[in-house]
C-alpha cells in the first residue's frame, strides 16, 4: 500500500495537498504522521525523515522502493497510476490550465503564505485585517487568487474550478484554509467556492484531523502565544 509522511495536519499545508487527493480521490494510503517539534538537524521530525526524503521535508509518497518528494511530482505520480480517477481534466486545453496553475501554487503567492501560514485551529480575523491594511503585496495575491478562480468557474461552471474535483483543487485547499482562518475579503462567489472546498469529504477529514491534533507548535505561530 501506498504511505504518505505528513508533518502536523495543522500547519502542514504541503501535506495537506497529496492527502486531500489521495482521500478525495479515494485511492487507499496508510497516513504516516512526522509530528513537528523543530526543524533542527537533531530533531525527532529531521531523523524521522532523513531516511525517507533526500529533502528532509514532508510530504513524501512511498510506494514500494520509490520516494516521491515534491508536491506535484506526487500528483502527476498519482495521475499517471491511477488513470480511471482523471485526477486531472480530460480535455486537453484544461489539463494544460490546470497544471499551469497548480505550478502557479507551488511557486507564487510567496506574500500571502508568507503572512499567513495556515493554521486551521485558529481563529484570526482581528489579524487577518492588521495583515489587509498594512501589506499590498497579501492584497495583490488574493486579488490574483480572485481572478484565476472566477474565471475557472465561470468558464467550467463550478463547483470546482474545473468542473469536477482536481488536482487543481487539492492544491488550492490549503489556500481556503487560510482565506477562512483570516478572514480575507473575497467576493461572495469565492467564499462561496472555499466553503464548497471545506465541505469536499476529504477536505472535512483533513480539518477534523487538525481540530484533533491540540498540538501547539511555537515556531509555527506567529499570532498566538497560546491555544
Amino acid at each position: 500500500m501506498l504511505q504518505l509522511y505528513i508533518g502536523n495536519k495543522n500547519y502542514s499545508s504541503w501535506s495537506m495537498r497529496p492527502w486531500v487527493l489521495l482521500r478525495q480521490a479515494g485511492i487507499p494510503f496508510e497516513e504516516v504522521l512526522a509530528r513537528f517539534d523543530s526543524f533542527d538537524a537533531d530533531s525527532h521530525f529531521k531523523a524521522m525523515i532523513a531516511g525517507i526524503s533526500p529533502t528532509g521535508k514532508v510530504p513524501v509518497l512511498v510506494d514500494g522502493d520509490l520516494a516521491i518528494w515534491d508536491t506535484l511530482a506526487i500528483a502527476e505520480y498519482l495521475a499517471e497510476t491511477y488513470p480511471e480517477k482523471n485526477l486531472w481534466p480530460q480535455d486537453k486545453t484544461a489539463r494544460a490550465r490546470a497544471r499551469s496553475v497548480c505550478a502557479e501554487m507551488h511557486s507564487g503567492f510567496t506574500a500571502l503564505r508568507g503572512a499567513c501560514p495556515m493554521n486551521i485551529e485558529a481563529h484570526l480575523p482581528d489579524i487577518g485585517a492588521l495583515i489587509w491594511r498594512d501589506k499590498p503585496a497579501v492584497r495583490a495575491d488574493v486579488q490574483r487568487l480572485v481572478d484565476m478562480w472566477s474565471g475557472l468557474l465561470e468558464q467550467h461552471g463550478g463547483p470546482m474550478l474545473f468542473g469536477d474535483f482536481s488536482i487543481a483543487d487539492a492544491f488550492y485547499a490549503p489556500v481556503c484554509m487560510r482565506l477562512h482562518s483570516y478572514g480575507l475579503p473575497v467576493p461572495e462567489h469565492i467564499q462561496a467556492y472555499v466553503q464548497r472546498v471545506r465541505a469536499l469529504p476529504g477536505v472535512k477529514a483533513w480539518i477534523d484531523g487538525a481540530l484533533a491534533e491540540q498540538d501547539f507548535r511555537d515556531f509555527e505561530e506567529p499570532y498566538r502565544l497560546g491555544r
